[in-house]
C-alpha cells in the first residue's frame, strides 16, 4: 500500500531532469568553438551572465518610480515566493545594484569595482545577495546560463616528472576554454562573436591561462613542435559548468576564520605542501587553488561582514578589483573574472569612511545603500512571510495587528518632518501611499528633507524586522499559553513595549523616542478599532450602494450644469447641494475643494464605465469611507449604546449581531469581543456625551 507516497523511480526521475542533460558529457575543442559560433552568449564575463541572469527571471517596470523591479525578488518563482522581497526601498537599491552590474557588463567601470551593500542589520542586504547567488546557481544549470570550462588529459603521456594523480587536471580557475587559443588568434574569433551577438554588450576575454595551464601548454607545445591543434585534440576535454556554493565552484562567500589574524591567502590560495616533494617549491603545479577568489572564478564573490576586515587585508580588493588579478604569496600573478560583492553594517562603514588611508579601497567600492523599508503595509508583509515560512500555530491574526506592528517599525526609522504642517504618523502614511488629494503633503519634498538631515541617508537606522518578527513571535506564543487562540495588536504592542530596552541593537539613548512613537501607534489603532466598531454598529451594504448611487447621480449633475429627478416625487429639480456637503464633509473637505474631490470621483466612475466595469462605492476607498462615516451619522441614533458600555452579557442577541459584523471585517469571535471592549465601550461614550 503505497497511498500517496513518493517512489524512488519518481525521485530519481525527477532529479535527472533537474540536471542539465550534458553535465556529465565530455566534448571537442572543436565542439566548443562551432557551439559558440552558434551561440555567442556562451562566452560571456562573469558581469555579462549575472546581467542576464536578473532579466531571465522576468521584469516589470514601474513608470511611476522609474524602477525595474525583478521577479527573482519581487516574486522569487523558483521557491513559491518563500523569499521575496517587500518596500519601495528595497526594490530601488535591487535596481541599482542591477544597473551597476548591468554597466560592468559593458565595459563602463563597475565591473572593477566591489558593489558594496550598506546597510543597517536586518534591512535585507544579507538575504539579497543569497538570493543572487541561488537564482546565479540555477541560471547556470539551465541552457540560457550555459557555460563551459576544460581540463587536460593524457598528460603522463608527454610530462615525464607528472605525477600519475595529476593525469587528468581540470582547469583551476575553471576558465573559459577561448582561453587556449593565443590572444592574437582569440581576437579575430572574438570579433567573429561579436558580429553574430544580439545582446547590448560584446563578448571580451584577454585573460591569461592560469600559470598550472600555463605550464601545460608550454610543455605540451614543446612536445608537439607549436601545433595547437594536436595540444587540444590530444590533452584537452570541454566540459559543462554548473555554479555550485557547496562545491565552492564558480561562487564563493567569504568571512575569514580569525579577524585578529588574517591570512591573504584564504584570498589567493597557497602553496599546495603535498606536491611540494613531487614538484619543487616554484612549481606551479605545487599551488593549490583553493582561495575564496578562485573558487569564485567566472561567478560571484560575496564578502560578508567586508569591512570588519583589517585594512592590510583590504589591499587585496585592490588589485581584483582595478587590475582583476590576484597576486598569491608563491604563484605568478592570476587573471580573474567575477562579481564582487560586499556586505557591511553602517559602524563599520562609518570608521572605514573616515579613514584616510582606505581612500584607494574606497574608491574602488560602489555603493548600494539597502534602508529598512519605510512603507508600513509592506512592512508588515515581511512578518506575513515569516508567519507563512514558519509553523505557526493554529492561531487567527487580528486585523491590523501586523500593519500597526509594521507602523511602528517604519515611525522609528524616517526622519521627523520638520515645519509642523506634517507630523511623523502622517508622514508614515504618506509614505504608504495614503494621501487624499485634499492632504497639503509633498511626498518627494518630505524625502529630500529626509535626506538633507539623514547621517547617511533616510531609512539606515531604527528597529530592525527582526526585531519585530521576534516579538511577534513571542506575542503568538504567549497567547498561545494563556488559551487565546487569536492575536490582536494590543498583545503585540505589550510584547514590543515589554521588550524594546532588552534588545542589544536598540541604543539607550532612543527608548524615551520609540516609547513615545509607540503610543502613537497606540493611538492610530484606537481609531482604527473605532472605525471597525461603528462599522459594524451600523454598516448596511445595500445602503451604502443606494447612498453612493445617489451621490453620483447628484454629483453628474453637478458637473453638467444638469437636474436630477427626485426619488420621491419624480419631478426634476436641482444637484442637492446639502446632500453632497453631508458626504463630503465626512472627509473634511473644505467648501473651496468641493469641486477637486467630484471631479475626481466623477473621472474615476467614467474611467470605468470605459472599462466596462459597473459602479461600486466600495471600489473607491475615498468615497467608501465618506459614505460609511454618513451611514454611521444617519444610524447611530438607533443604537443602543447602554449595551455597549454595560459589561455584562457578551451572548445576547445585540452584541452577537455586531459580533458577526467584525467577523465579516475579518475578526475572530474572540478577537472581536476584545475589539468591542476595547473601542466599542469609548464609541458609547462618546456619542452618549454628545
Amino acid at each position: 500500500m503505497t497511498g500517496d507516497m513518493e517512489t524512488l523511480e519518481e525521485l530519481s526521475r525527477e532529479y535527472r531532469d533537474s540536471i542539465p542533460a550534458d553535465l556529465r558529457e565530455t566534448r571537442t575543442f572543436d565542439w566548443y568553438l562551432h557551439e559558440v559560433y552558434e551561440e555567442p552568449r556562451i562566452a560571456r564575463n562573469a558581469h555579462q551572465r549575472v546581467a542576464d541572469m536578473f532579466d531571465y527571471y522576468g521584469t516589470e517596470y514601474d513608470e511611476r518610480l522609474g524602477v525595474v523591479e525583478y521577479r527573482l525578488a519581487s516574486e522569487d518563482p523558483l521557491h513559491d515566493g518563500e523569499n521575496t522581497f517587500y518596500g519601495r526601498n528595497i526594490h530601488e537599491s535591487i535596481h541599482e545594484f542591477v544597473n551597476k552590474v548591468k554597466s560592468g557588463a559593458r565595459g563602463l567601470g563597475p565591473e572593477k569595482r566591489i558593489k558594496l551593500l550598506l546597510g543597517p542589520v536586518g534591512s535585507g542586504k544579507s538575504d539579497f545577495d543569497r538570493q543572487v547567488r541561488r537564482y546565479f546557481e540555477d541560471y547556470t544549470a539551465r541552457d540560457d546560463g550555459r557555460m563551459y570550462t576544460f581540463r587536460w588529459t593524457n598528460l603522463c603521456d608527454v610530462i615525464r616528472d607528472q605525477d600519475p594523480a595529476d593525469d587528468v587536471v581540470r582547469s583551476p580557475m575553471d576558465q573559459d576554454p577561448l582561453v587556449l587559443i593565443p590572444q592574437a588568434q582569440r581576437d579575430r574569433v572574438i570579433a567573429d562573436l561579436n558580429e553574430r551577438l544580439d545582446a547590448p554588450y560584446t563578448i571580451r576575454n584577454e585573460q591569461s591561462l592560469d600559470p598550472a595551464s600555463e605550464f601545460y601548454m608550454d610543455r605540451l607545445l614543446d612536445n608537439y613542435g607549436d601545433d595547437l591543434q594536436a595540444v587540444l585534440e590530444n590533452h584537452v576535454e570541454i566540459v559543462r559548468l554548473v555554479a555550485d556554493e557547496n562545491k565552492r565552484q564558480c561562487v564563493e562567500t567569504f568571512e575569514p576564520k580569525d579577524k585578529k589574524n588574517q591570512d591573504e591567502t584564504e584570498l589567493t590560495g597557497d602553496v599546495n605542501y603535498s606536491k611540494l616533494a613531487i614538484y619543487g617549491e616554484s612549481d606551479p603545479r605545487a599551488f593549490d587553488y583553493s582561495g575564496a577568489f578562485c573558487n569564485a572564478n567566472r561567478g560571484i564573490f560575496s564578502g560578508e561582514e567586508l569591512l570588519k576586515l583589517q585594512r592590510e587585508f583590504l589591499y587585496d580588493f585592490l588589485h581584483a578589483t582595478q587590475e582583476q588579478t590576484i597576486k598569491p604569496k608563491s604563484n605568478p600573478r592570476i587573471d580573474i573574472d567575477q562579481v564582487i560583492v560586499g556586505r557591511t553594517n553602517m559602524p563599520e562603514y562609518k570608521d572605514k569612511k573616515g579613514d584616510e588611508k582606505m581612500e584607494a579601497f574606497n574608491d574602488r567600492t560602489k555603493r548600494i545603500d539597502f534602508p529598512y523599508v519605510l512603507q508600513y503595509e509592506e512592512e508588515s508583509k515581511i512578518y506575513r512571510k515569516m508567519l507563512r515560512n514558519a509553523d505557526v500555530p493554529d492561531i487567527h491574526v487580528e486585523p491590523h495587528t501586523l500593519e500597526m506592528a509594521g507602523l511602528f517599525g517604519v515611525l522609528t526609522r524616517i526622519e521627523e518632518p520638520t515645519g509642523g504642517t506634517v507630523d511623523i504618523v502622517q508622514k508614515a502614511k504618506a509614505y504608504n501611499g495614503e494621501i487624499d488629494d485634499g492632504d497639503d503633503i509633498d511626498v518627494k519634498k518630505l524625502r529630500e528633507e529626509a535626506e538633507a538631515t539623514a547621517d547617511i541617508g533616510e531609512g539606515m537606522e531604527g528597529v530592525s524586522p527582526r526585531f519585530i518578527g521576534d516579538e511577534i513571535a513571542e506575542a503568538i506564543m504567549d497567547s498561545m499559553h494563556r488559551g487565546r487562540d487569536f492575536l490582536s495588536p494590543l498583545t503585540t504592542f505589550n510584547h514590543l513595549e515589554t521588550n524594546l530596552e532588552n534588545h542589544g541593537s536598540i541604543p539607550e539613548d532612543r527608548f524615551e523616542r520609540y516609547y513615545r512613537y509607540l503610543e502613537m501607534v497606540r493611538e492610530e489603532y484606537r481609531e482604527r478599532a473605532i472605525e471597525d466598531v461603528r462599522h459594524a454598529l451600523a454598516y448596511d451594504v445595500d445602503e451604502i450602494q443606494r447612498q453612493g448611487e445617489k451621490y453620483m447621480d447628484h454629483v453628474m449633475a453637478y458637473i453638467d450644469d444638469d437636474t436630477v429627478v427626485d426619488e420621491i416625487t419624480g419631478r426634476e429639480q436641482e444637484p442637492d447641494e446639502k446632500f453632497l456637503r453631508s458626504v463630503e464633509e465626512k472627509l473634511n473637505i473644505p467648501e473651496d475643494r468641493k469641486n477637486d474631490f467630484r471631479q475626481e470621483v466623477s473621472n474615476w466612475v467614467s474611467r470605468r464605465a470605459r472599462e466596462g466595469t459597473s459602479f461600486n462605492p466600495h471600489d473607491n476607498d475615498r468615497l467608501r469611507r465618506a459614505l460609511e462615516r454618513k451611514l454611521w451619522e444617519d444610524k447611530k441614533h438607533n443604537i443602543n449604546f447602554s449595551a455597549l458600555v454595560s459589561s455584562g452579557e457578551m451572548e445576547d442577541d445585540e452584541r452577537n449581531a455586531w459580533i458577526e459584523a467584525l467577523t465579516d471585517q475579518g475578526y475572530s469571535r474572540e478577537g472581536a469581543k476584545e475589539v468591542l471592549e476595547f473601542a466599542g465601550a469609548e464609541v458609547a461614550r462618546t456619542e452618549m456625551e454628545e
